[in-house]
């Protein structure tokens, strides 16, 4: 059915195994061309899934790596299709010469994502697990890889599945009566599906709303640091990274743009970002990092405003508490505890949601600022594992489902005929069927897989 492809699996540096992996209709055919496993005339002849040791030769005969080799064939194999794999010593320049050598062979180079794109092609996963592989390995947190496993083992499938069967119930019902009404088959009453609607509106609407905590826990929580010059913003950056990721000087107006650095709390991602100290300069460079600091802190789900707790409030620190104001979630960190404190703190409390007293210097304090982030973004409903929504293409396809759902039970309501509230029934299962790409356009599906890296 498909040309035969290879890529190498692992990553490029050095290290003690490096993988190829071949798939299609030739792969184990090619692989036999270069590879001759000891005590055996070809991998041809080769089981299932079972190990091999032997030489990997190039074109020309040229020994590349004493190494082990396996086969899986259609259709039970990740792909469905043939495919191979060889297990060589992770030397860059071997996994090289290898991939050279299948290329003369017969094979071409993988593209981003094909692997997993023809298991998904030929039914060997739906698009949900497909989405979950690339999840699985950019997973940042251990809530992130336990929701991507989950998925890969069809948790969003299998709580959609019993909808979308419910749902072409439905449909087949009132199809069979209209188109055989000489059958005998029970009378079509819409009322009777009342609760099949009621029920699949529920179990689609409590997966809708795990996708805020789901999108959290994919990309993380995008966090700017404000403050006025000064004020200790570089140095709690460094306190929360374990480094000096930023330059901390005496000098107002030392960070001019945004630094930006990724922080794991708990199981949550921060993507923190140090901006320019918030006052009027007639400086322009330094003018430009004071506007890009105010845009980034609009752009945040977070905003840490920090101020010195051994000055009074002044003007720019107002100016902070104003941004701090129209942010999301906020939270102030008074800055050198460890100096006799004299901001008033009343005032910053009635412009943030919470106050944390700390010492970039000494790091007291920050275990604190850290415990309180995580309170405000580590929650949510409770989902078993792999049942969070966690892309936005999942999460607009079941909003589409609940609206169709939502329509139909309102058109039953108004006494309208079946077959219109049929149609939004039937918007609803073309969405559910885009979730797990039961049907999907072949733009979405190129997109989708254009995240993975090749070889996967």
């Amino acid at each position: 059915m498909y040309d035969t492809i290879a890529a190498i699996a692992t990553a490029g540096a050095v290290s003690a195994i490096g993988i190829i992996r071949l798939s299609g209709d030739d792969a184990i055919d090619i692989v036999s061309r270069v590879f001759k496993p000891d005590g055996m005339e070809s991998m041809l002849d080769a089981e299932n899934r079972k190990l091999h040791i032997g030489r990997l030769s190039d074109a020309d005969g040229e020994i590349i790596d004493r190494c082990l080799c396996t086969v899986s064939r259609a259709p039970g194999s990740y792909t469905g299709e043939n495919t191979a794999e060889l297990q060589c010593h992770g030397s860059p320049v071997v996994l090289r010469r290898a991939l050279d050598a299948l290329f003369k062979a017969g094979a071409r180079q993988a593209r981003a994502g094909e692997f997993t794109k023809r298991a998904f092609l030929n039914g060997r996963m739906d698009l949900t697990q497909a989405e979950a592989v690339i999840d699985l390995i950019e997973a940042e947190t251990d809530a992130a890889a336990i929701n991507a496993a989950g998925q890969l083992g069809r948790a969003i499938s299998r709580k959609t599945d019993a909808v979308y069967s419910g749902l072409v119930d439905i449909i087949s019902h009132f199809h069979a009566v209209i188109d055989y009404p000489d059958e005998d088959i029970d009378t079509f009453e819409l009322q009777n599906y009342l609760d099949v609607l009621t029920r699949a509106e529920r179990t689609l609407a409590s997966l809708l709303d795990t996708f805020e905590r789901g999108r959290i826990m994919k990309d993380g929580v995008k966090c700017a640091i404000i403050g006025r010059p000064n004020a200790g913003k570089s140095s709690l950056l460094n306190a929360l990274v374990g480094y000096d990721r930023a330059i901390v000087t005496d000098i107002a107006g030392t960070t001019r743009d945004v630094i930006e650095e990724r922080i794991r709390i708990g199981g949550i991602v921060l993507r923190l970002a140090d901006t320019a100290g918030m006052r009027d300069t007639e400086d322009v460079v330094e003018r430009i990092g004071v506007l890009r600091a105010e845009e980034t802190a609009r752009e945040s789900e977070l905003v840490i405003a920090v101020f010195d707790g051994g000055e009074p409030l002044s003007d720019e620190d107002r100016r902070v508490l104003i941004e701090a104001e129209k942010a999301e979630k906020s939270i102030a960190a008074v800055n050198k505890s460890d100096l006799k404190q004299v901001i008033d703190l009343d005032e910053i409390r009635r412009s943030v949601n919470d106050v944390c007293v700390i010492s970039a210097e000494t790091g007291e304090g920050i275990d604190t600022l850290c415990a309180v982030i995580k309170r405000e973004f580590d929650g949510g409903i409770p989902a078993a594992a792999g049942e969070i929504l966690t892309n936005a293409r999942q999460a607009e396809c079941v909003s589409r489902a609940v609206s169709g759902i939502r329509d139909a039970r309102a058109a039953m309501e108004r006494g309208v005929t079946p077959d219109a509230v049929l149609t939004c029934v039937e918007d609803a299962i073309s969405a559910l069927g885009e979730l797990t790409g039961r049907t999907m356009r072949e733009d979405v599906v190129s997109r989708i897989f254009e995240r993975f890296c090749v070889g996967k």
